[in-house]
């Protein structure tokens, strides 16, 4: 554990002399938060209830979009130690093999963690409100680090199989579109049968609704079980996987 310590601070050293990474990486979904509650919010209001604070209704899904856009400086990063030889140089050192894979792992929780608390500032700023109390607030922020962490075993993964730095970081952006195809910007109820189907049966969906009735103080009712179903899952299954390409690519 020391040794993932000592890892994770190195690379966190990296990100504070470039913070411009976690801006920008928060500046999309912000812009696309005023888009949308400033541009398309009186259009979109009968839909979600004329009582509704749409600031509120949203917040969830922009958060999903700045994980997943964040998660792409994972790959990245893991890319580059890969293709420089980094991993390569720590298993010639007395340190465990896993140190260096959970070292970016733990980096990316932190890094996506800022972001998230600058668009909780601007969201409050825009006239968000939680009714929440300190559990139903840490229940949501457990929700988000488990979509941070399924995500970021995703990136692992590209990270250490691609072949090009684009191919590391590409696949992020299908993911930052997802939440335009779930339930983050207007109810399901209000979608085409077929593309109904595919947003209630996809994982930002849960998770979405999920933090949204925990932020807001509703009844989650299934929901939190639906979104945590979603986040281990995939982070079981690629962690499984991350962890067996990086020792194929170790040797």
């Amino acid at each position: 554990m020391n040794k993932t310590g000592v890892l994770t601070g190195r690379l966190m050293q990296h990100i504070l002399r470039s913070p411009d990474t976690i801006i920008t990486v928060a500046m999309i979904p912000i812009a696309i938060m005023l888009l949308f509650v400033y541009v398309f919010g009186g259009a979109l209001k009968p839909s979600i209830g004329e009582n509704v604070n749409y600031v509120g209704y949203l917040l969830p899904g922009i958060l999903l979009m700045a994980i997943a856009s964040g998660i792409s400086y994972t790959a990245f990063r893991m890319f580059g130690d890969t293709q420089k030889g980094i991993f390569q140089r720590f298993n010639s050192m007395p340190i465990p093999r896993s140190a260096a894979l959970w070292a970016h792992v733990l980096t990316s929780l932190v890094s996506n963690m800022f972001t998230i608390a600058i668009i909780f500032a601007v969201a409050l700023l825009m006239g968000f409100r939680s009714g929440a109390g300190i559990l139903k607030w840490l229940a949501a922020i457990g929700v988000l680090v488990l979509f941070t962490l399924a995500l970021t075993w995703v990136a692992a993964l590209l990270g250490i199989t691609a072949k090009t730095v684009e191919g590391a970081s590409a696949f992020s952006y299908p993911l930052i579109f997802l939440p335009f195809i779930s339930s983050a910007f207007v109810p399901t109820e209000t979608m085409p049968a077929a593309v109904r189907w595919f947003a209630e049966n996809q994982p930002v969906t849960g998770v979405v609704n999920a933090v949204r009735a925990l932020l807001n103080s509703q009844p989650v009712g299934g929901d939190i079980w639906l979104a945590l179903s979603w986040c281990v899952g995939i982070g079981g299954l690629f962690r499984v996987l991350s962890v067996r390409a990086y020792k194929r690519r170790m040797g």
